[in-house]
């Protein structure tokens, strides 16, 4: 697929979401881009910001197939992947696949459950497929992790550990739309549920021939040298314990190459690194804060994207960026 008809194709998605989904900033363009770079998403906001319809108008947009889990305190690993089954007729056991095994997942409230649920997402959303009873199962694809929780009501939920947050490729939080959204959501819904009327705009080998041809757009060797710069000045601050990992850094890369390719370009700029540095970096920092640690992470994140030097800034850099 050409890069203008990846731009194409979330233009699509975008508008068709927007009947029913009002959203504030880069919020939608940067959901699109998780789901071509092939990561996935937690929307970490307080509840009735429209998470869980974003998902569903999403997956209706795409004309896939969406299953949602409810995460809660008794909710078991088998409840999400499967579970083996004795089939007394047959007199053997046979497995019955999970929520997971769908296309669009929407894990909603994910802090509820224990973090031996939780766990049960690393394999899913890292390697696209299920191990159960030996046995290992690969998930259809494309496979989307929209994961909700709710940064207010914090009793009785269980606080997501690094290595999950680490398989997130962003978090995002919308917040509310303002007076003019708000007023356009009550005209919008005054009459009927333009969720029920949503169709789909794009085809499910659409999303993974866009997926597979992301990969294509040019990074140059200074944008290289840029991302790396950007992920050591990540583990520098005194405030900071734990600073971007490697893998977070790969994952900059793949969502600067989505970016690129969303907004028409075969090549990435030092602002697309600028623009997805919270959502990429920000939830992977571990910060000595107590109280406000994901506000903090996300301003030492703003800081250091100015304070870093990009390419631009070395003429040398920028012949070869141009090059």
């Amino acid at each position: 697929m050409e890069i203008a008809e990846i731009a194409s194709l979330a233009g699509r998605i975008k508008e068709n979401v927007e009947k029913v989904i009002v959203s504030s900033g880069d919020h939608l363009d940067l959901l699109l881009t998780a789901l071509i770079a092939g990561g996935h998403v937690l929307l970490d906001d307080v509840p009735g910001t429209g998470k869980t319809v974003t998902a569903k108008a999403l997956a209706k947009s795409l004309g896939v197939d969406m299953k949602r889990i409810q995460f809660t305190p008794d909710l078991l690993p088998g409840d999400v992947t499967g579970m083996s089954v004795f089939n007394q007729k047959e007199n053997t056991f046979e497995f019955r696949e999970g929520p997971a095994f769908t296309n669009v997942l929407l894990a909603d409230e994910i802090n509820r459950a224990t973090p031996r649920t939780q766990s049960a997402l690393l394999e899913c959303m890292e390697e696209k497929q299920i191990t159960a009873d030996g046995v290992t199962k690969a998930l259809a694809k494309p496979f989307f992790v929209i994961a909700t929780q709710n940064p207010v009501e914090t009793g009785g939920t269980f606080p997501l550990p690094e290595a999950q947050l680490d398989r997130f490729l962003m978090r995002l939080r919308p917040g509310y739309p303002g007076s003019e959204g708000e007023k356009r959501i009550l005209d919008r819904f005054i009459n009927n549920d333009p969720l029920a009327e949503l169709g789909s705009v794009a085809s499910r080998e659409e999303l993974i021939d866009a997926q597979e041809s992301c990969p294509r757009v040019q990074v140059s060797d200074p944008m290289r040298h840029y991302i790396v710069s950007l992920t050591e000045a990540t583990r520098t601050p005194a405030d900071v314990s734990l600073g971007v990992s490697p893998r977070g850094m790969l994952w900059m890369l793949r969502a600067a190459q989505a970016w690129a390719a969303v907004h028409g370009r075969d090549y990435v700029l030092p602002d697309d690194v600028k623009t997805l540095a919270v959502p990429v970096f920000a939830h992977r920092l571990v910060t000595r804060s107590g109280y406000g640690a994901a506000e903090r992470a996300e301003e030492l994140i703003r800081d250091l994207t100015r304070a870093v030097a990009v390419p631009s800034e070395d003429p040398q850099a920028e012949k070869l960026l141009e090059s």
